[in-house]
C-alpha cells in the first residue's frame, strides 16, 4: 500500500468513486469503505493545510492503514527519513479520554519504527485540533504549527507501508517477555479484546468454566495473562502452567505478588493451602485427567471460575494427541469456549503448510516458497544437513526420543546456540526452524502424520513435540527426512500441488 495525495482524493464528492480512486493510488488489494463522514472531515482537513503549507495540494500520506492481524487502523500516516506525523479524524463529541487513549496506543505502534513521532487528532465537527505532548497529555494545536512540521519533513517514504510494519513483533508472551508484560507494553487485538470482554460478562453472570483455544501465534497466553491481571487487581489469583519455562515462571512469581504461579505436571497439581478468586490454567492441553479433575474441586471448594488457554489441534489426529485434549475440555459440563482464528506470528503460507503436513486429507492450490525439505539416507546424511540448516541461520528443533548419536545441547564452537530440546520451545519463537523426521513417520489410511510408537501402544509426544516445534517459525521451515522415502514423496506431493494439477 502508498501513500495517496488526499487533496485530489477530496476533490470527489461520490464515495462509490472515491473508493475506486482510492484503491488505484494506494495500490492496495482490495476497495475501502469511505463513509459520507469520512469524507467531509477529510475534505476540511485538506482545506485547513492549504493556507499553512507550501504545497499541500501535492502532500501525500497512507490513508486508512490496517494492521489486519492486530485489528489497529491508522487514518494518516506521513513518514520521512527524520520524522512521522501521525493524524486521526473524528467529525464529532468524542472525549478527551478517548482521544489521549488511541493515540497513547498509536504510540506504543508506531515507535517500533525508531524515529520521532508527532500525534494529532483534528475532530472536524469543532474545527479543532489537538496533539499528544511528549509527557501523554492532549493539548490544544493549531494548524500553522501542524503546518511547519508538515513543510519540514524530507526524504517522504512512498514505498509499502506494509513493509516497515511487521505484525509478529507485537506478539510478547508473558512468560519469555515478563519484563514488556509487567510494564505493559502490549496491547491485544481487536479479537482478543472482544474474547475478553465476553468472558468478564460471563465471570459476572455465574459462568464457572471458560476457556480458549487457536494455533500456536494467536496469542493465547497474553490474552490468558492480561485477564488474570485484571482480576488479580481486587482478589488474589492463581495460574496453573501445564508446559515448560519453570524458571521464567518462577521469575514472574517473584515480580508479579498479586498472581501466584504453580508449575504442574500432566496428572499431579500441588497441594494449595489459600484460597483463590479465579483459576487460570496455561496450556491445558497437557493436562492430564486427574489433574483437571483436582483443578475442578478446588473451584468448586473456592467458588472460583476457571479459564483455560489451549490448543485445539484439529490438524493432529486424535490418536496422536497427548494428554486430557480439547475434546475433554471442551465436552466438559457446564464449559463456554472460544477460538482465536488471527495468527499473528506465524503467515498464512506457513500455516497451511502445517496443516497439510499434519492431515493430508484436503489439498491447498498454493506455493510453499518459504519451506525447504531435504533428504538423507542415514542419520549421518541428516546430521550433515542439519548442521549446514543452522549455519544457514535455522534453530534446530530436536526430539530427544530421536536418538543421533550426538549430544544435541553442545553448539557449535565459537558460534550462537542453535539447537534447543522440543519441550523447551513453549512460548518461544524463532525465524526459521528445521526439524527431523526419521522413518517412524507415516500417514495413516485417514492421512493424518503419525508415528510408529503411539501406533504400537506406547505413549508417544513425537508428532505433538514435530507440530508445537515447527510452529514456532515466523518466517521459513526446512524438514530434514532420513530413510523414509515414503514420506518425502508425500511431503513434495504437497509441495508441489499447484505444479501438478
Amino acid at each position: 500500500m502508498k501513500p495517496i495525495n488526499i487533496y485530489a482524493l477530496t476533490r470527489l464528492n461520490d464515495t462509490a468513486l472515491m473508493s475506486k480512486v482510492e484503491r488505484q493510488m494506494s495500490g492496495r488489494g482490495h476497495y475501502i469503505k469511505i463513509r459520507e463522514w469520512e469524507t467531509e472531515g477529510l475534505r476540511l482537513f485538506s482545506e485547513r493545510l492549504r493556507p499553512v503549507c507550501r504545497d499541500a495540494c501535492s502532500l501525500t500520506f497512507f490513508y486508512s492503514y490496517t494492521m489486519q492481524k492486530l485489528g489497529k487502523e491508522f487514518d494518516l500516516i506521513r513518514i520521512a527519513d527524520d520524522q512521522i506525523v501521525n493524524i486521526e479524524l473524528k467529525s464529532g463529541n468524542v472525549s478527551g479520554d478517548a482521544i489521549r487513549n488511541q493515540l497513547i496506543q498509536n504510540r506504543y505502534y508506531l515507535s517500533t519504527l525508531g524515529k520521532p513521532v508527532y500525534y494529532y487528532t483534528y475532530i472536524s465537527g469543532q474545527d479543532r485540533l489537538v496533539r499528544l505532548s511528549n509527557s501523554g497529555r492532549l493539548v490544544n494545536s493549531t494548524f500553522e504549527e501542524l503546518g511547519l512540521l508538515l513543510d519540514s519533513q524530507d526524504g517522504i517514504y512512498e514505498g509499502n507501508i506494509e513493509e516497515l510494519f511487521k505484525e509478529d513483533k507485537y506478539l510478547i508472551s508473558p512468560i519469555t517477555d515478563p519484563g514488556k508484560f509487567l510494564r505493559q507494553e502490549y496491547f491485544l487485538t481487536s479479537q482478543q479484546r472482544d474474547i475478553k470482554k465476553q468472558i468478564l460478562k460471563n465471570i459476572s453472570e455465574g459462568q464457572m468454566l471458560q476457556g480458549f483455544t487457536g494455533i500456536p501465534g494467536t496469542g493465547k497466553t497474553i490474552l490468558l495473562y492480561d485477564i488474570a491481571m485484571q482480576l488479580s487487581h481486587r482478589n488474589a489469583v492463581c495460574l496453573f502452567h501445564f508446559g515448560s519455562h519453570r524458571k521464567e515462571l518462577e521469575q514472574l512469581n517473584e515480580r508479579l505478588k498479586r498472581i501466584d504461579f504453580y508449575y504442574c505436571d500432566r496428572n499431579k497439581i500441588p497441594e494449595i493451602t489459600r484460597n483463590y478468586a479465579a483459576i487460570f490454567i496455561d496450556e491445558g492441553h497437557g493436562m492430564g485427567e486427574e489433574a483437571f479433575e483436582a483443578i475442578r474441586r478446588y473451584s468448586a471448594l473456592w467458588n472460583a471460575p476457571v479459564i483455560i488457554s489451549y490448543d485445539n489441534m484439529d490438524c493432529v489426529s486424535e490418536a496422536e494427541r497427548i494428554g486430557i485434549g480439547a475434546p475433554v475440555i471442551e465436552t466438559s459440563e457446564g464449559f463456554a469456549g472460544f477460538k482465536l482464528t488471527n495468527r499473528i506470528r506465524l503467515n498464512s503460507e506457513l500455516s497451511t503448510f502445517l496443516r497439510m503436513l499434519f492431515s493430508a486429507s484436503k489439498t491447498y492450490r498454493r506455493e510453499y516458497p518459504n519451506v525447504n525439505v531435504s533428504y538423507g539416507n542415514d542419520l549421518s546424511e541428516a546430521m550433515n544437513l542439519i548442521r549446514y540448516y543452522e549455519k544457514e541461520g535455522y534453530m534446530f528443533i530436536w526430539d530427544k526420543s530421536i536418538d543421533t548419536g550426538t549430544d544435541m545441547t553442545d553448539a557449535f564452537p565459537g558460534e550462537s546456540l542453535t539447537r534447543i530440546e522440543s519441550g523447551a520451545v513453549t512460548g518461544k519463537e524463532f525465524d526459521k526452524v528445521v526439524m527431523l523426521l526419521d522413518d517412524s513417520f507415516y500417514y495413516d489410511e485417514k492421512r493424518f502424520l503419525r508415528n510408529a510408537e503411539s501406533a504400537s501402544g506406547k505413549e508417544s509426544a513425537r508428532i505433538m513435540n514435530l507440530f508445537h516445534g515447527l510452529s514456532r517459525a515466523r518466517h521459513r521451515i526446512a524438514l530434514v527426512i532420513v530413510n523414509n522415502m515414503p514420506l518425502m514423496d508425500r511431503v513434495y506431493e504437497i509441495l508441489q500441488t499447484d505444479r501438478n494439477s
